[in-house]
């Protein structure tokens, strides 16, 4: 689990918001870059964010927020992989489909990458409400510091 200090900041309907409870120093660190410490930083700082809680809390508690890092692997790899593949498979399926000697054969390659690159982030997004991934995606309070 990828682990960030959050404090909460509203308490609605039996959910928790909270935001980003990481102190100044990672502005002006060096590994600012290479370091996970700030991994939730980047999101929480700028807005509340909802996060699921068996815990009793009141807004001013600090509380530890975790994700599970192999949830967040296998979501980065669909989200990047898959499109790129997508549209390597296009323009070759094309390439292969014309003729050696088509007209503007070059612009119904790219064409055909385009849509399938399209294709796949529109069936990524259906996919992911269909099978409820943002639910499973939701960061969760662990502890109360």
């Amino acid at each position: 689990m990828i682990e960030e200090l959050a404090v909460v900041v509203k308490i609605e309907n039996h959910q928790v918001w909270v935001e980003s409870g990481q102190a100044g120093a990672c502005g002006g660190c060096r590994q600012k870059a290479s370091c996970t410490t700030d991994v939730f930083g980047s999101v929480l700082k700028k807005k509340p964010v909802p996060v699921d809680s068996d815990m009793h809390l009141k807004s001013g508690d600090q509380v530890i927020v975790a994700i599970d890092e192999n949830l967040l692997l296998r979501a980065s790899l669909l989200l990047y992989m898959v499109p790129i593949i997508a549209l390597f498979t296009g323009a070759g399926i094309a390439d292969w489909l014309l003729e050696n000697n088509a007209r503007y054969a070059e612009l119904w390659i790219a064409g055909s990458a385009l849509l399938s690159f399209l294709l796949s982030l529109w069936l990524i997004n259906k996919a992911q409400h269909l099978l409820i991934l943002n639910y499973y995606a939701r960061p969760v309070v662990v502890k109360k510091v």
